[in-house]
């Protein structure tokens, strides 16, 4: 503590001057949030997570049905800020990026995306804990609904997307790179990351609020089928939930959209032996030895041959 309170000398306006800080952070002390905050959130996450369209007025009379508790209106709008949710409406200007930031065009208009690796997009969504909660980031393949690369972040900076970017680079590179135009994805790093590799941008505008839906579908998948059934104490325990989420969506969740195919075995372009549930449930039962998965050959091309040595036995 640089405050001297017992300072003869200096008195503790003139310290707190000195040392630019405002005079009342010298007393604030943290508080974390309560049970019923905690709560009210977890209520409207399970409700635009079902029904995305709904806005602050019907949020109000969801939680005061679901929880019986009246909320003012004020505060659900604060809290669907905080966890960065927005009804899906027609509305003029939808997406206006900060000053000082380029705008990239949507190039998914008219777009035949029919090969893996051709298109990634991305999403950021809210994750509650039991005593408070994160936000995760995902990094998904459009043609084959491979989740490339994913991380999880306390905060909403651009760090932990560009730690997720990287990894996701260092397996593969796409042509397109899709987002919506939030400040982690229009952030500086981001962005020369993504010019460095020379991978096209593509930005969600006006008029295309749908064009991340597969994304919106995994965040739909990971809620109700292992977030929603497990309450997480802490990160760690989320961190490995929704690595075992993720290991068995990739490899062992069959998808009615791919033909019935894991996107495993339409990401890496041949049959996935079926096998790799019998690996997936062994996995996930025994914790302290996880199973090897069987290597994957003849990928598509041998500019991947390397990654696909990496992918034999993923690890996040």
């Amino acid at each position: 503590m640089m405050i001297e309170t017992q300072n003869n000398l200096f008195s503790i306006r003139r310290q707190c001057q000195i040392l630019s800080v405002p005079r009342q952070r010298l007393y604030y002390q943290p508080c974390p949030m309560s049970e019923e905050t905690l709560s009210v959130m977890d209520c409207i996450d399970r409700a635009y997570t079902a029904r995305p369209v709904l806005g602050v007025a019907k949020m109000v009379e969801v939680i005061k049905r679901q929880m019986g508790l009246r909320v003012n209106p004020k505060r659900v709008r604060r809290l669907m800020r905080k966890m960065g949710l927005m009804a899906i409406y027609p509305k003029p200007r939808t997406s206006i990026p900060a000053a000082g930031q380029q705008k990239y065009p949507c190039l998914l208009g008219g777009l035949t995306i029919d090969r893996p690796d051709q298109v990634w997009c991305s999403d950021i969504t809210y994750i509650r804990l039991r005593t408070g909660f994160m936000y995760l980031m995902a990094i998904l393949d459009y043609f084959s609904r491979y989740v490339v690369s994913w991380s999880l972040s306390n905060s909403l900076d651009s760090l932990f997307c560009v730690d997720a970017l990287g990894e996701a680079l260092s397996r593969s590179r796409p042509q397109v790179f899709h987002s919506d135009q939030g400040k982690q994805y229009t952030s500086t790093k981001f962005i020369d990351t993504l010019n460095q590799s020379d991978i096209a941008i593509s930005m969600s505008g006006k008029g295309r609020c749908f064009d991340n839906i597969l994304v919106e579908r995994l965040w739909r998948t990971v809620k109700y089928e292992t977030i929603y059934l497990h309450e997480y104490a802490d990160g760690h325990a989320l961190l490995t939930g929704i690595e075992e989420c993720f290991d068995d969506y990739n490899y062992c969740r069959l998808h009615e959209s791919l033909d019935y195919q894991t996107p495993a075995e339409v990401y890496f372009g041949q049959p996935f032996d079926r096998c790799a549930a019998a690996f997936c449930s062994a996995a996930a039962a025994n914790s302290d030895e996880r199973a090897e998965r069987p290597i994957l050959d003849g990928r598509r091309s041998e500019q991947n041959a390397a990654t696909l040595a990496k992918y034999g036995s993923l690890a996040w």
